[in-house]
């Protein structure tokens, strides 16, 4: 894999260090597609995220990148309009994660979600009904692609096959969002190739793309901007060209130090 979006850095020209907050918001939210401005998000006494500002144009693969419990997850579920009980600003394309944004934003989240007694026709099939912008034709082709079976039932996929179906579905709407939640979590390094070259193939210029992962070293040649977060703050972030020059270092160096 080679190709990434080419584009100016989301929100800043140059990384950010031991910040909670991206740059100022103002000419960069003008183009945002996804604007945060200090959002917080408790669970009754643990805080999940503190105080989280971003801007994010598109034609980015964003990877979104943490430990387990980070809060990588909330932030893409508030961002998927899962989850709404939270303090601050939140805006896709303007508008308040919801149902307005459900048409633009396509979300896999982190667990199963398809019934186990389908197989790739019949999720096809499911989702060109319940999505208006779903493109049949280019999920058939993700699922030849990733030469999955068409007539098994999931219950009889591998726990790679089912990732790779449900990724097929996800990145055949013709969102402006997607939001992939730990896509390549829990399956073996060939795996994990296969299943970002599928993505990658499938990836607008027009969108923006948020990949959440702990996996650094498989993710590192497939993302053009990197936020790194601990604790529910934004640790460090920029281009991933130039955090790698300003360290000195790969992303997954730079990931193992500044977790250790």
């Amino acid at each position: 894999m080679t190709a990434k979006p080419p584009s100016t850095a989301p929100g800043t020209s140059s990384p950010q260090a031991g910040s909670s907050s991206a740059p100022a918001v103002g000419a960069a939210q003008a183009n945002a597609l996804v604007h945060v401005e200090n959002l917080t998000k408790r669970y009754r006494t643990t805080t999940a995220l503190r105080d989280f500002s971003l801007d994010l144009p598109a034609g980015h693969i964003v990877g979104l990148m943490g430990p387990n419990g980070c809060g990588k997850t909330t932030l893409l579920k508030i961002l998927a309009g899962v989850l709404a009980d939270y303090s601050g600003v939140v805006a896709i394309d303007g508008h308040t994660p919801g149902v307005a944004t459900k048409k633009i934003v396509s979300y896999l989240p982190d667990a199963d979600f398809l019934n186990p007694a389908w197989d790739a026709r019949q999720a096809i099939s499911v989702y060109s009904r319940f999505f208006a912008d779903f493109d049949a034709k280019k999920a058939a082709s993700m699922v030849d692609f990733f030469d999955l079976p068409t007539n098994r039932p999931l219950s009889e996929m591998s726990k790679g096959m089912g990732e790779k179906l449900q990724i097929s579905l996800v990145m055949s709407r013709r969102a402006r969002v997607f939001l992939l939640d730990e896509p390549i979590s829990g399956v073996d390094p060939a795996t994990r190739d296969v299943i970002l070259e599928g993505i990658l193939r499938e990836f607008d210029p027009q969108s923006l793309l948020i990949v959440s992962t702990h996996l650094i070293s498989d993710i590192e040649h497939f993302v053009d901007y990197a936020l790194f977060v601990k604790e529910g703050r934004i640790l460090l972030q920029g281009d991933a060209d130039d955090l790698r020059a300003a360290h000195a270092d790969s992303l997954d160096a730079i990931f193992r130090k500044e977790y250790r």
